[in-house]
């Protein structure tokens, strides 16, 4: 008795215990395997009392006292455990989401020949709530600051402090239960290979809307998508994809170098624009149909062709493509190096690049924002800095000095000064 006395006592300790701490799924289990234990002994109790004649009195009464006793705390225990199996799996649901986002401030200065100069100041806004389904499914859904632009959350601030614009950024899922590979569908990220992320054909902040697939083993990688530029057939359907594939070599002593190639078509000839005004063709070449209406001249059927070489603290990076469709004016590139590497407190880095982008060597809706405005038909060079306060937050300057509208050879230069968070 006595011994069954100090086993209900350690019980009841350890129960209180664990309801009081922050419990794991182990410490349940250990639980669990007590109230068994205790039920067990329970069970030969009975047993005991119901088989065996009673001629000491004492004993009998206490053991029937003690049966009771027995039968409540296994019940008391029983109703803990299941209150405590809520609040793990509660835990558990909680822990299967995480919240992520981004805050931008910037200052500009953009002055272009035969414009007056401009001065703004914009912020960019970005969160996204993403939840772990299973082991192998994702699911996202994230909002950011801006307009319709779909290569820009941009938020110009102003208008006597009015409301802003918040819109759908994101709202995907991402499979990942085949080996090295990820599937992924909706409104996504933008994961194309754009050497240092610079984005001679694909800007960083573009969200594609469709299906992708990625599949890396860490020495090959091959990754492709499909998405829609126009997705309700009664405005007329249109279908564009892109595949990329290359080589990721560790050379040891002589860096890591990453090669690779790339094949798109967006068939938008004899189109209307796809975003923004009846005019609105970023630079690409448009002719009139039979209706008097703008349309775009060409597909857009691009080879790429890309490299990016580190070693230590330096990378070189170079992308170019052409564009099969279009008989002249088809081709752009881009060649840079970068020097450090801005992750960290007090670290810092600083890229330089040149790019050239003929009128229709790529489609200029979804090129760089930034660089010659955006848009296609425009050169030059990019220096940009970089200085981490901290991990979380940093200082980055930006000056481009471009030329645009190449026939006449307009001057572009733009300062952006930008302060990043991310939580």
């Amino acid at each position: 008795m006595k011994q069954l006395t100090v086993m209900l006592g350690l019980s009841l300790f350890l129960f209180s215990t664990a309801l009081q701490a922050q419990v794991s799924e182990a410490e349940v289990e250990a639980l669990r395997a007590q109230i068994e234990m205790l039920t067990k002994r329970l069970d030969e109790l009975e047993k005991r009392n119901a088989a065996t004649p009673a001629p000491d009195t004492v004993v009998v009464v206490e053991e029937e006292r003690v049966v009771p006793e027995t039968v409540v705390i296994v019940e008391e225990n029983q109703q803990g455990l299941a209150a405590l199996e809520e609040r793990v799996a509660a835990m558990s649901w909680a822990e299967r989401l995480r919240w992520k986002g981004d805050f931008r401030y910037r200052y500009e200065n953009i002055e272009q020949e035969g414009k007056d100069t401009r001065n703004r100041s914009r912020i960019r806004a970005r969160t996204s709530l993403i939840a772990e389904v299973t082991d192998t499914v994702e699911v996202g859904v994230g909002l950011a600051t801006g307009g319709d632009d779909p290569v820009s959350s941009n938020q110009t601030i102003g208008g006597g402090g009015s409301s802003k614009d918040v819109k759908l950024d994101l709202a995907y899922f991402n499979w990942s239960g085949l080996t090295n590979t990820n599937i992924t569908g909706g409104k996504f990220s933008n994961f194309l290979i754009r050497p240092s992320k610079q984005g001679l054909m694909w800007d960083g902040d573009w969200r594609p809307e469709g299906l992708g697939v990625i599949w890396d083993n860490d020495f090959f990688f091959a990754q492709g998508l499909g998405t829609w530029l126009e997705g309700d057939s009664s405005k007329g359907t249109e279908f564009a994809w892109t595949l990329q594939a290359g080589l990721n070599f560790d050379t040891g002593d002589w860096g890591k170098l990453k090669i690779g190639a790339g094949y798109s078509v967006f068939d938008v000839a004899g189109r209307t624009p796809l975003f923004g005004e009846a005019d609105d063709f970023f630079g690409n070449t448009f002719v009139f149909n039979a209706s008097g209406e703008r349309v775009f001249a060409y597909n857009y059927e691009n080879i790429e062709a890309f490299a990016e070489w580190g070693i230590g603290k330096f990378t070189l990076f170079a992308d170019y493509t052409i564009n099969q469709d279009a008989p002249i004016d088809d081709t752009g590139y881009l060649f840079g190096a970068k020097y450090g590497s801005a992750k960290d407190k007090g670290q810092w880095d600083f890229t330089y690049f040149y790019a050239k982008k003929e009128k229709d060597a790529m489609l200029g809706l979804l090129t760089d924002s930034d660089f010659g405005g955006g848009g296609t038909d425009s050169k030059g060079h990019a220096f940009v800095g970089t200085y981490a306060f901290h991990k979380q937050w940093n200082f980055k300057a930006t000056y481009f000095l471009n030329q645009v509208d190449l026939d006449d050879k307009k001057d572009y230069d733009r300062l952006m000064l930008d302060l990043n968070f991310k939580f």
